[in-house]
């Protein structure tokens, strides 16, 4: 079977795009859903989050939103503002933020490819996230959320999506939050052909965001036999030397029973300890930012604590984790302890501090960036990195192009 394949795909109709497109469903809760596709009736929001039309109080996980989901969709379809290609394509999908532009391919990627690790991961999933999402796209027919892929470098590859995007796009938008989205049909077959050999090619595709979307990928092929197209998902694969990402940052309400001098002491145990004037923000590897009181600190973990040819314990989240916020604030399980937050890099420095003097957190991380060699080196090795190492953007839309069962 092949690593990738074209499909027919449903996407805004000419000149409707601006109306259509969205935020991910897993970057907004309901309520911000809710203002977000306020006096925008087509916005693909009532797709993803369909329960910004029912009650307030509806439980996001009830039947009845699914159904809403289902009948959004086909609402929004035979109202013309979706259009389903009427041969397979592939897409040349191009992002632009702030200066930084990636171009990818928007296809379908194979589910046993994903089964059996050549499509790889880095993280654990959690049941209740991906029973929402299987029972998403049972209900709706359709994967509308793509899950975002990295491929190692092809310049062959490159070449020709930037052959396609030379040509006129299907779509050229500009979304509230700043980023371009471009988007271009590839229908010429010997292009198709040529993508879909050069796939086969790649020894593995990398999971860099939509574990919980290609997870439930995989359940509903099983659920349907492999068939009315459940064999693949909805995949836009950029190559890895594009993507960016972001730190992702750690904020603690407490320090475990210490005051703040028995704090900075213990910190002082493995990391040299230096006031600094302005927000840190780290430009290596083991170096770390730390907000408390009003104050920044630049923290330099010990170098003989540095070296490590383990993939995951040699990243930075690892690093503070095992010689900090393990030992000294006492959080082992980041996933449930609820004494931990994480924000995102985007938010900034200002992020962190506003966290803090709010009273609402004591003491605030910055942490240098995941790089991409660490993600692909983690799951080379079939490993799994910590919760939120990772935060990337831009942030693929929904609504850009979906992907129908059958």
């Amino acid at each position: 079977m092949n690593l990738i394949a074209p499909f027919k795909g449903l996407r805004p109709a000419p000149g409707r795009a601006a109306e259509v497109i969205a935020p991910p469903y897993d970057v907004l809760n309901s309520a911000e859903a809710r203002e977000r596709a306020a006096g925008k009736p087509w916005s693909f929001l009532h797709v993803s989050k369909p329960e910004i039309d029912l009650p307030v109080d509806t439980d996001p996980y009830s039947p009845v939103v699914y159904a809403k989901a289902a009948e959004n969709l086909a609402r929004t379809i035979d109202a013309g503002l979706l259009v389903r290609d009427a041969q397979p394509c592939y897409y040349a999908y191009r992002l632009i933020m702030n200066g930084h532009s990636q171009t990818g391919l928007v296809a379908g990627a194979s589910v046993a490819d994903y089964d059996t690790n050549r499509i790889r991961k880095h993280e654990f999933t959690r049941p209740v996230k991906e029973d929402d999402r299987v029972r998403q796209i049972d209900a709706v027919n359709a994967q509308t959320g793509p899950v975002l892929l990295a491929y190692p470098d092809t310049p062959e590859v490159d070449a020709i999506l930037a052959a396609a995007s030379q040509a006129e796009p299907a779509l050229d938008v500009t979304a509230d939050d700043g980023i371009q989205h471009t988007l271009w049909v590839i229908d010429d077959a010997a292009a198709i052909a040529q993508l879909t050999a050069a796939f086969n090619a790649m020894p593995a595709l990398y999971i860099a965001d939509g574990h919980h979307r290609s997870a439930s990928a995989s359940r509903i092929a099983k659920m349907r036999n492999n068939q009315q197209g459940s064999d693949f998902f909805l995949s836009v694969i950029f190559p890895a030397h594009q993507m960016k990402i972001f730190d992702y940052n750690r904020v603690i309400k407490d320090l475990h029973g210490l005051d703040p001098t028995q704090f900075l002491a213990a910190v002082e145990e493995h990391f040299a300890l230096e006031p600094s004037a302005t927000p840190v923000k780290p430009d290596a590897p083991g170096i770390f930012g730390m907000y408390m009181d009003k104050q920044w600190f630049k923290l330099t973990l010990n170098p003989e604590l540095m070296p490590n040819d383990d993939p995951v314990a040699r990243l930075d989240v690892s690093r503070l984790a095992r010689y900090l916020i393990d030992p000294i604030l006492g959080i082992s399980d980041p996933r449930r302890d609820d004494r931990i937050d994480f924000v995102g890099g985007i938010r900034g420095l200002a992020g962190l501090e506003k966290r803090v003097d709010s009273g609402e957190m004591a003491v605030a991380f910055s942490l240098y960036a995941t790089s991409m060699q660490d993600l692909m080196a983690v799951a080379d090795n079939n490993d799994v990195m910590p919760p939120k190492s990772t935060w990337f953007e831009p942030k693929l839309a929904d609504g850009v192009v979906s992907y129908m069962l059958g």
